[in-house]
């Protein structure tokens, strides 16, 4: 059945409707000459620093003694550029909403100081490639299903996750705004696994499997911790000021010392809230206050109960489990 081009007529009109709509209160358009960050972009930038922390393993086959050095270099240059470019933009857009101007004109030189700042994270390249080798090594060492670093590197999305937030906390630590979220939320989306890169965290970290995790900005988490799918380090309330805004820039989610292993779906929620060194988490459990060093916190065992025709309403014997 051929379109009714008749129809077509409506849509001039349907234009001006949509249009109507991007008033200068709306909060989603951006109608403007000044540019912001690339989502694109970033991401290519993204894809070419693991490049860097992995030689080999990613895009780029066949580098040896011999070419390393080219294609590093390479790398290293067009990162530069573009860096400047997206950095740039986001000082700018952040100049602009804060001071609440509509224009790209300003007395700072924004492309200067993204350029300080995109030679500041190159600089610290090589301490990052350190933490991650620790990151795989952990997780080498904390998974028996595991044959190989190479099988972290290429599989493991607990891995993907931690390698962006460490770029992107770098980027926190330089004050670069929007950029950081942006990778986060993309690795996010590519693992399951959400990582706010405002969060601390420390050396060999590992994330098991890994879906629905999610670490708040505010988090610190110590060195040797071990996490496991669903686990969320969560902010337990919201506090408010006079007029109901949120009241921003304090520390609403917990602290994990050193050493601790938080298994499947536990939740642990609170500014306040300290998971003592050397200590164990249970799977499900709710945790609001703060647990000793070298404490276990379990579930009550559950008894499982099967209904059917010849065992109805009984419990299975031996059905209890601990973690």
């Amino acid at each position: 059945m051929a379109s009714d081009f008749r129809l077509k007529e409506q849509l001039p009109r349907l234009t001006d409707r949509i249009v109507a709509t991007y008033t200068p209160d709306d909060a989603i358009n951006h109608l403007g000459h000044c540019a912001l960050p690339s989502y694109e972009a970033i991401i290519e930038i993204v894809l070419d620093l693991k490049d860097i922390f992995y030689p080999g393993y990613r895009r780029k086959v066949g580098l040896h003694a011999g070419n390393i050095v080219y294609h590093v270099g390479s790398l290293v240059d067009s990162l530069h550029d573009r860096l400047t470019t997206q950095i740039a933009r986001a000082l700018r857009h952040e100049d602009r909403v804060r001071n609440k101007h509509s224009d790209c004109e300003s007395d700072t030189d924004f492309e200067a100081k993204g350029q300080a700042m995109a030679i500041e994270l190159l600089d610290r390249i090589p301490a990052i490639r350190m933490m991650l080798a620790r990151d795989v090594q952990a997780a080498f060492e904390g998974d028996p299903a595991c044959q190989t670093t190479d099988e972290v590197v290429f599989c493991y999305p607990g891995i993907e996750a931690i390698t962006v937030y460490r770029i992107a906390h770098e980027l926190v630590r330089l004050d670069v705004p929007f950029i950081p979220r942006m990778m986060c939320e993309w690795a996010h989306q590519r693992t399951g696994i959400d990582i706010h890169p405002g969060a601390k965290i420390g050396e060999y970290f590992f994330i098991d499997h890994g879906t629905g995790v999610v670490i708040g900005e505010t988090c610190e988490i110590g060195d040797r911790v071990k996490l496991y799918q669903g686990v969320t380090l969560g902010a337990l309330s919201f506090k408010t000021d006079d007029s109901g805004a949120l009241i921003r820039g304090q520390k609403r989610h917990p602290t994990i010392e050193d050493g601790v292993v938080v298994y499947a779906n536990a939740t642990i929620l609170g500014g306040r809230t300290v998971i003592g060194h050397d200590s164990v988490i249970g799977s499900s459990v709710w945790i609001t206050k703060s647990v000793s060093p070298r404490t276990t916190v379990l579930l009550e065992k559950p008894s499982l109960r099967v209904r059917g025709s010849e065992n109805d309403d009984s419990a299975i014997e031996h059905a209890n489990y601990q973690i």
